[in-house]
């Protein structure tokens, strides 16, 4: 993630619909230097680790591009996001401002694989990043046998979740778009676990069922 704010002309582009598969790596792309076990963990807070479904329970493939704004205290970050999901696999990739691959999170259902640039500042965890993408996108019974460990439970309506565990709100969203419809909106979510507010401005190019 980058500092600062991007141009507007950047979002301007973006709700245009100009939408786009995950970018080639460049020579600016990440090294295959990955962060620790630790940060990769898909912990939606402290100690509360998901049991990760798979890219397939989704139940159809994906492609969007997703502007997104995160606050973290006094401190926003704001960057581009291109999202691909196949049965097979996930591909989260993150460009800053000037276009070069920030991050990379691919996830296959057995195995993720993180690459990060070395200018990224310490402290991200994007095994948090696709434990949310989960809660947040996939269907409610998938996201409730992922819960299932921490005893956590998903309270969802037509336009919102709720994720809870312990009797405490560790995450909650707002969406902009009907329960399973396209991707395209904003979406505005706070993960109270680890103390962050996310807004995704998003557009998806594509929505392709699955074979079941």
């Amino acid at each position: 993630m980058m500092a600062g704010i991007w141009a507007g002309v950047a979002v301007a582009v973006l709700l245009a619909g100009c939408a786009a598969a995950v970018p080639a790596p460049s020579p600016d792309s990440p090294s295959p230097d990955s962060p620790s076990a630790e940060a990769r963990a898909p912990l939606v807070a402290p100690g509360e680790r998901l049991d990760l479904p798979r890219p397939a329970d989704l139940g159809r493939s994906v492609e969007a591009v997703q502007m997104i704004t995160a606050r973290h205290g006094d401190r926003t970050y704001v960057f581009e996001g291109h999202l691909s999901v196949t049965a097979e696999r996930l591909v989260l990739a993150g460009l800053d401002g000037m276009g070069r691959r920030a991050m990379t999170i691919t996830w296959t259902g057995d195995d993720t694989r993180v690459e990060t640039a070395p200018w990224l500042p310490e402290g991200l965890r994007p095994g948090s990043m696709l434990a949310d993408l989960v809660l947040l996108y996939w269907p409610e019974a998938a996201v409730r046998r992922a819960l299932a460990p921490t005893g956590g439970e998903l309270i969802a309506e037509t336009d919102r979740r709720t994720v809870r565990i312990d009797g405490r709100d560790v995450l909650r969203a707002t969406y902009g778009w009907p329960a399973g419809g396209p991707w395209t909106g904003t979406l505005r979510y706070e993960n109270l676990g680890w103390g962050y507010a996310i807004e995704v401005r998003s557009v998806e190019a594509q929505t392709v069922g699955l074979a079941p």
